[in-house]
């Protein structure tokens, strides 16, 4: 099963690591630094140009991938445990 991060971005749902809220998560230093870490490595990736709600972490081919949503985490969490 797929699910959907906004726009026309889909993801395998056996490949996530975790859903999270950038709100309460970037509150750590330790989140923080490893988004910016994520972004200098080119491992983020920007579903929407709309205000950000959430990030997505995913495994592809051992590598760990960002993607940043304009959905709610609570959306997205939603959309995850529908099936």
């Amino acid at each position: 099963m797929y699910l959907h991060l906004g726009s026309d971005v889909v993801i395998p749902k056996d490949s996530i690591i975790g859903i999270f809220d950038l709100d309460t998560s970037t509150v750590s230093k330790n989140t923080r630094n490893y988004l910016s870490l994520a972004e200098k490595e080119k491992r983020v990736v920007t579903v929407s140009n709309e205000l950000p709600k959430s990030f997505v972490a995913v495994s592809v081919d051992n590598e760990i991938i960002v993607y940043v949503s304009q959905l709610s985490s609570q959306t997205l969490l939603k959309r995850y445990t529908s099936f």
